[in-house]
């Protein structure tokens, strides 16, 4: 199969039969052997009755429905589990990406050999305040921390080899760093294509400015679990054994100081009334705490189960 479509939505019951027409018109134009792969993450509108219909009448057509709404990297991450094509193309259901870019994207991954193309919606429709303007702050972020050089992490149409989305593990809101859990998974080949960039037809978005400020925190957790995700002794434990030394030291230094002052008739204070004893005694507490923690997270790492956060209702033409 040469093309496996991942389609994840949230009430969009009003563009599914267009985004599917078209989808067609291009599969056809192209002679591509195809799935198309619909995730309703949880949808209140009548999204999954028009994916029913799709379904009936293409047997290309499949889908997934989530019990509730657990959010786009869960029915992401359930989409490419069950993906089959060489190339996996990801995109919103509301309009917004065009189909007419897939393919280009194709081509690129199987004649240019990237591994993963991600999409540039360098010409927006949106909101410049609300939208725009963080949008190019997160991505500025993005790339300074990830290394990743993208211009647009947040363009839900990109295109992948089979092998990258079996080789990733796409939880929590890491949706938009995809291309930095396949940059640490090994695959160092990752291009970007300027796409069109279609203003919404329907509906409303379903992304507020929220989603920066948690795009901002999972970087931060990617950061993290990509440095040290693997090892955690190496940051914890190392920062605890430095505070620890510091605190003992301290600590040692107060005690000798006042050994000397008895040995030499000096005048002394108790050691408990200097602060420097209380401030090495913390640093000694917070040192244990640290390595503690490294050794509790290898325990975990290496004791914990894969597990999948969220729970399907009902699946469509999937074997």
């Amino acid at each position: 199969m040469n093309i496996s479509i991942v389609i994840p939505l949230l009430n969009e019951d009003e563009s599914l039969k267009e985004l599917h027409e078209w989808i067609l018109k291009i599969m056809n134009e192209n002679n591509f052997s195809y799935e198309v792969i619909f995730i309703d993450d949880g949808s209140t509108d009548q999204s999954w009755h028009v994916i029913e219909q799709l379904t009936q009448q293409n047997p290309n057509v499949k889908a997934i429905r989530f019990l509730k709404n657990f959010g786009k990297s869960q029915a992401l991450h359930a989409g490419f589990a069950k993906a089959q094509g060489d190339v996996v193309i990801t995109m919103d259901a509301d309009l917004q990406d065009n189909p007419e870019e897939i393919p280009e994207l194709y081509n690129m991954i199987m004649q240019e050999n990237f591994d993963l193309v991600s999409g540039w919606k360098k010409k927006r429709y949106d909101a410049v305040v609300s939208k725009n303007l963080p949008s190019k702050l997160f991505n500025w972020a993005a790339r300074k921390t990830s290394g990743v050089q993208l211009n647009d992490f947040n363009c839900g149409l990109k295109a992948y080899k089979n092998l990258v989305i079996k080789n990733i593990e796409v939880s929590g809101e890491m949706h938009r760093y995809i291309p930095v859990l396949a940059k640490n998974a090994g695959f160092s080949k990752i291009g970007e294509k300027v796409v069109k960039h279609q203003a919404r037809k329907y509906g409303e978005t379903k992304f507020g400015m929220e989603r920066f400020i948690n795009g901002f925190l999972d970087l931060i957790t990617i950061w993290f679990l990509s440095r040290f995700g693997k090892r955690p002794m190496h940051l914890f434990g190392a920062w605890g054994v430095v505070m620890f030394m510091i605190g003992f030291s301290t600590a040692g230094y107060i005690g000798i100081s006042k050994l000397y002052r008895l040995y030499n008739d000096l005048p002394y204070d108790l050691v408990t009334n200097s602060p420097y004893f209380y401030i090495s005694l913390t640093t000694m507490i917070i040192g244990t705490q640290l390595f503690l923690a490294g050794f509790l997270g290898e325990i975990i790492l290496r004791s914990k189960n894969a597990s999948e956060n969220y729970k399907i209702a009902t699946e469509l033409n999937l074997k």
